[in-house]
């Protein structure tokens, strides 16, 4: 192991929460997408896992592999919000339970070219 590292797997990061969490709860910081393990309040640190699939509340009709967002009143199927993860089953139109993976680390958009 090299001396300077800090997770041995990558499958959770500890990462200053930018508003309160539950333990549970979807998360998306930067670049990062995952799930809270613990509960935390904004500006406390917040553990967050990567992997895994986790069971939802998603509004919207999705398909087995679709991306899942997070928007402002939690998980959705509407493209404009911010990408969370993929669905791992398929449901109808409003809100129901989904199996979702989330994305763990997301890869940044490119900037804008200008």
């Amino acid at each position: 192991m090299a001396t300077n590292q800090r997770y041995a797997r990558g499958e959770y990061i500890a990462l200053t929460a930018d508003q309160a969490y539950a333990s549970g709860d979807p998360v998306v910081i930067g670049a990062v997408a995952g799930v809270a393990k613990i509960d935390a309040t904004e500006g406390e640190k917040v553990t967050i896992w990567l992997v895994g699939s986790y069971d939802f509340t998603v509004t919207g009709a999705a398909s087995e592999g679709d991306v899942v967002y997070l928007g402002g009143s939690g998980l959705t199927m509407t493209a404009n919000s911010t990408p969370f993860g993929v669905a791992l089953g398929a449901k109808g139109s409003g809100s129901g339970d989904l199996e979702v993976a989330p994305f763990g680390y997301v890869t940044p958009a490119a900037p804008a070219a200008g």
